[in-house]
C-alpha cells in the first residue's frame, strides 16, 4: 500500500514542477480528435447504400430502430454524436461491418 501511495505522490509532485517549468525534458503526448462531420440525409442513405443494406439491415448492424434510420434519411432527425462518429467509419471502410463481425455476407449459388 505504501508504495501505491508513494507512486501516486510521485506522480503529484512531477506533476507540480512540470507545470512550474522545472521538468522541461519531459516526453509530452498531445492528441486530437477529428471534428465531428455532421451528416445529411442523403449522405447517410449513400453509405447505407454502398454497404448494400435496406434500411431494416442497417438499422439493425447500427443497433438502432429502422424508424431511427427512417428519420435520419428523410431529414426528420439526426444522428448524435457516436451514430455520426461510426457514419463516419463506415464511409471510409466499405468492409467495417464485415470485417468486426458484425455483418456476415453470404453469397447463395443457385444449383443447376
Amino acid at each position: 500500500m505504501s508504495s501505491f501511495f508513494e507512486s501516486i505522490k510521485q506522480g503529484l509532485t512531477d506533476a507540480i514542477e512540470y507545470e512550474s517549468g522545472n521538468l522541461p525534458m519531459v516526453k509530452v503526448d498531445r492528441i486530437t480528435v477529428a471534428p465531428l462531420h455532421t451528416y445529411t440525409a442523403n449522405e447517410i442513405k449513400t453509405i447505407r447504400n454502398q454497404h448494400g443494406m435496406t434500411q431494416r439491415l442497417f438499422a439493425e448492424a447500427l443497433g438502432v430502430s429502422v424508424k431511427t434510420v427512417e428519420a435520419w434519411e428523410s431529414g426528420t432527425n439526426n444522428p448524435s454524436g457516436v451514430a455520426n462518429r461510426m457514419l463516419e467509419l463506415l464511409g471510409q471502410d466499405s468492409k467495417l461491418f464485415e470485417k468486426y463481425s458484425i455483418v456476415a455476407r453470404q453469397i447463395d449459388s443457385a444449383s443447376a
